[in-house]
């Protein structure tokens, strides 16, 4: 555990050390803003619900998360301080956890400054708070999806680019397995349960549900089972490249 807070700490404090990490945090605040207020229809809706603010998340993220994560391991290669970070003695999990960690708390701290959309909201009327907070939990949940897809296509290059194409292809399969168009592939030929099963991949399907307040054990459990799974390729991959 100390060496997993070494590493937490050493990622996160990295961010801020660079104008990068404000930049990103300030653009999330502007997008944000402009989807829920003028694409998003929130003063059209006449609800006081932050419905049109999480709608767009999925999306939103598609391209902002894997920014954020293509310097994970990538960065490390490129400058060739991976081989230093291999020689600490700290272990292989504590390494891959420790900067998922950092950046899904940097992630965080940008989706809670954006909490003037929660006040904004109190003030236009009477909404179920308990409903946003679930909301913004949906989200962050949605974020650690996308960055530990993003770690994993991180560590199989060094070429920063690379890895920010790779993890937005990876996490836009993820959006649209649940699209009718995808799902008319397989049905032709695919039993109901394997269609079943692609769709239930599909981030769109499994946020949906908590950004309207509805916390379903069965989508937390698909968004943790989720990140561990890509984390579990991470650390093995890293091991594939050291051996290389």
């Amino acid at each position: 555990m100390k060496s997993l807070g070494v590493i937490f700490k050493r990622e996160l404090g990295s961010y801020f050390a660079t104008p990068l990490a404000y930049i990103f945090i300030v653009i999330f605040l502007v997008l944000s803003a402009v989807f829920t207020f003028y694409l998003g229809g929130f003063y059209e809706g006449g609800q006081a619900d932050l419905i049109p603010f999480f709608n767009f998340h999925p999306w939103l993220y598609l391209f902002l998360v894997p920014a954020v994560a293509m310097r994970l391991w990538a960065e490390e290669r490129k400058s060739g301080t991976i081989e230093l970070l291999m020689t600490l003695p700290v272990s292989r999990a504590d390494m891959v956890l420790g900067k998922f960690l950092a950046a899904w708390v940097f992630v965080g701290i940008a989706l809670v400054l954006t909490f003037p959309i929660i006040i904004t909201v109190n003030y236009l009327g009477s909404p179920d708070n308990g409903a946003i907070f679930t909301g913004y939990l949906g989200s962050w949940l949605l974020a650690g999806g996308y960055l530990a897809i993003g770690s994993c296509m991180s560590a199989l290059t060094k070429n920063q680019v690379i890895a920010f194409i790779l993890s937005v292809v990876a996490c836009f399969v993820f959006i649209v397995s649940g699209f009718p168009l995808v799902l008319d592939l397989f049905s032709g030929w695919a039993p109901q349960w394997l269609l079943d099963a692609i769709a239930s991949l599909s981030f769109l399907i499994r946020f949906d549900a908590i950004s309207k307040g509805v916390l379903d054990l069965r989508d937390l459990l698909y968004f943790i089972s989720l990140m561990a799974a890509w984390l579990l390729a991470t650390a093995v991959v890293i091991d594939l490249k050291k051996a290389d």
